[in-house]
């Protein structure tokens, strides 16, 4: 689902730079747009298929339906109970915001195509713009040629480490959004160009204006789903041009194991792997939920403590690893928040700033520290947020 909404605001950016006024496709018409645009993409990522997708149309009621079932199946009510408790004891997310009945709207805003790989099944909807839906289409097709190359439904489904399955989703998006381009722009060295990019992000900026839904959505939403195909077309423009015959796309084996190496190639080009930070402790049933936030939730998280509007990423933070984990208890959810960091400068920079200014935003009823762990055998910064009446503030869980 992230990868509908993100092909429609690659595509809005690509709309917005080219300003044709699209008019809307049949099925008939789709059809025919599909097979005229195969063996454009197989051009512009340099792979022909092995079989080409199935292509069926959509109603917008069927979407929505998809669309739903796809959110039950991504987001049970456990794991949405706790990702929930932990962006709202973060300050990421307001108490008084759902996430789900966010996300089925905000998924379904403005979805013009989209490929499922359970099905192996490229589909178009129902009354979508034709000029949107041509983009939207070779978007997708790409995602198609992926799954002949990689194990989509694999990928996609390790929910164990979010920090790693958004480094994947940005090589799908990234590859797909240059492969796009690529098939409306002709003169691929604009493609090199810095400043075509810089356009290209500012005119994907303003599309969001277009997208309601989207537009009052938080920052951690609106940023974590535009990153995948923005960030990670810069990736994989980075790729094609320093990729030394690596191949099109990566392999299972050279795909990005974190957001820094997405944001920061030569971290991934030095071989810069994260730290496996884990809780010392066995996951009870008394764990609510855990995961890892990466560099970016991070940068996020830190923009939303200075109360600022731009996720500034241009510079590493010297960021190694991290882990967290919400627990029950009787008087509401705990959060404790280990990072791992390369140098102490870095782990001090954390602790001053972004720790320091979660601290000074006081939650009723309970305790919040940010704290620099000396003894600890790396740069070690812990957070913690938790009710005062928790009984596991004189034992706090530790990590190794």
């Amino acid at each position: 689902m992230r990868r509908a909404l993100a092909a429609v605001l690659a595509v809005a950016g690509v709309a917005a730079c080219r300003g044709k006024a699209p008019g809307v496709a049949d099925s008939p018409a789709v059809r025919a747009t599909v097979d005229s645009l195969i063996p454009l993409v197989e051009k512009a990522v340099g792979i022909t298929f092995k079989k080409p997708p199935r292509f069926e149309m959509r109603t917008k009621a069927q979407v929505q339906e998809y669309l739903r079932v796809k959110l039950e199946q991504e987001f049970p009510a456990s794991k949405m109970a706790g990702v929930e408790a932990a962006y709202r004891l973060l300050e990421l997310l307001p108490d008084t915001v759902d996430i789900k009945s966010l996300l089925l709207p905000l998924y379904s805003e403005q979805v013009a195509g989209y490929y499922d790989p359970d099905s192996t099944t490229l589909y178009a909807v129902e009354g979508a713009k034709g000029d949107q839906l041509r983009l939207v289409l070779a978007h997708e097709l790409v995602h198609a040629l992926q799954h002949e190359r990689l194990p989509l439904e694999k990928m996609l489904k390790d929910v164990s480490n979010a920090d790693r399955l958004a480094a994947s989703q940005a090589v799908l998006e990234g590859h797909a959004t240059v492969a796009m381009l690529g098939v409306v722009m002709p003169n691929l060295e604009a493609l090199a160009d810095p400043s075509f990019w810089n356009s290209y992000r500012d005119q994907v900026k303003l599309a969001q204006s277009s997208m309601p839904v989207f537009q009052r959505a938080p920052l951690i939403l609106r940023e974590g789903l535009i990153f995948p195909y923005l960030a990670g077309a810069e990736f994989m423009r980075w790729w094609a041009i320093q990729g030394g015959g690596r191949g099109p796309l990566p392999t299972v084996e050279q795909l990005p194991r974190s957001t820094e190496q997405i944001l920061h190639p030569n971290r991934y080009l030095a071989n810069d792997q994260p730290q496996s930070v884990e809780f010392a402790e066995p996951r009870d049933a008394d764990v609510l939920h855990e995961d890892t936030m990466g560099e970016f939730e991070l940068q996020i998280w830190a923009t939303q403590m200075r109360n600022g509007t731009e996720v500034l990423t241009d510079l590493p933070i010297g960021w190694a690893g991290d882990r967290f984990r919400v627990y029950r208890t009787p008087t509401g959810p705990a959060l404790v928040l280990y990072t791992q960091w390369e140098d102490s400068t870095a782990a001090r920079r954390f602790v001053t700033l972004t720790g320091a200014r979660f601290v000074d935003r006081p939650r009723p009823g309970y305790r919040t520290t940010a704290e620099l762990l000396p003894q600890a055998s790396r740069p070690t910064v812990r957070v913690v947020r938790a009710p005062e009446a928790w009984t596991q503030w004189s034992s706090l869980p530790q990590s190794r």
